[in-house]
């Protein structure tokens, strides 16, 4: 009888993740294990696979399913305007730039790109949107090809529309979209940002900007991972720039030598200027 596919013990998932990394090079091996573990038991409850032998099977043979998989594992959770409070005082950053030629805004972790056309609203509000330069990144493909393609169902829409009068109380869902067929298009003058896959553990990034965006990522990491990954993106701000984390992302007590808080309310964090240097 094949066994209950919800138990996954440390030493299974430490060998899966292990045979993973050397297979693709995605390394997933100092990811949280309580969520890394969920989300291996939604991918073999999603496919209708009972045993982890199947599912190790799968994923080293068929290259196709495993990039398939990466959604499950990594979870992308986003919408527009999420914490409307954060975008009021984005707002604010943004115009400490425009003076700038250009305002670089990394999205790290975009997931389906709600956050990205989110900033790009929140520029436009402010005049600036001619000097946004945003990069959106994120693991996986199925998330920046969703993301590309800015569109989102119908259904969405209400829930969306709340988050954004918020915000911008005058605001309107319209303002933001086109509609045909059943969906809703992001409206092209908001389609400023460039889409690339990137991996926050392993892939480097030899950009600087003045604010990056990276919410409900280091949930995933353990604290040897968190720190990493912090490391990297405040390596890749400029000496003025402004760091925006989630609600949800603790962060380890060495963090300090890192960044200090700018909001407190916002989880917005600036680099300790001890730290310049250059990737």
């Amino acid at each position: 009888m094949a066994r209950p596919p919800q138990i996954l013990s440390d030493e299974e998932l430490a060998a899966l993740t292990d045979a993973i990394k050397n297979r693709y090079g995605i390394d997933f091996t100092n990811y949280e294990k309580r969520s890394l573990k969920r989300g291996f038991v939604r991918l073999m409850n999603k496919n209708h696979i009972d045993s982890l032998l199947e599912l190790w099977s799968k994923i080293l043979k068929e290259s196709d399913f495993f990039k398939s998989c990466i959604d499950d594992l990594t979870v992308n959770l986003t919408e527009l305007f999420r914490n409307p409070e954060i975008w009021d005082e984005v707002g604010s950053l943004l115009t400490q730039f425009k003076h700038k030629t250009s305002i670089n805004v990394w999205h790290a972790g975009c997931a389906t790109g709600e956050e990205v056309y989110s900033m790009a609203m929140v520029a436009h509000n402010k005049g600036l949107l001619y000097k946004l330069k945003s990069l959106a990144t994120d693991i996986s493909s199925k998330a920046i090809s969703k993301a590309k393609e800015g569109y989102y169902a119908n259904e969405l829409l209400p829930k969306y529309e709340k988050s954004l009068k918020k915000y911008l109380p005058n605001g309107e869902i319209k303002d933001m979209f086109d509609f045909e067929d059943g969906k809703a298009y992001i409206k092209k003058k908001f389609r400023v940002a460039d889409f690339k896959i990137h991996n926050l553990v392993s892939d480097k990034m030899t950009r600087k900007f003045d604010i990056i965006f990276c919410r409900n990522v280091l949930i995933y990491f353990d604290e040897v991972l968190k720190l990493q990954v912090l490391e990297s993106l405040v390596n890749a701000l400029n000496d003025d720039g402004y760091l925006v984390l989630g609600y949800y992302d603790m962060l380890p007590e060495s963090s300090k030598d890192l960044i200090s808080q700018y909001n407190t309310d916002t989880r917005i964090y600036v680099p300790l200027r001890s730290l310049k240097q250059v990737i």
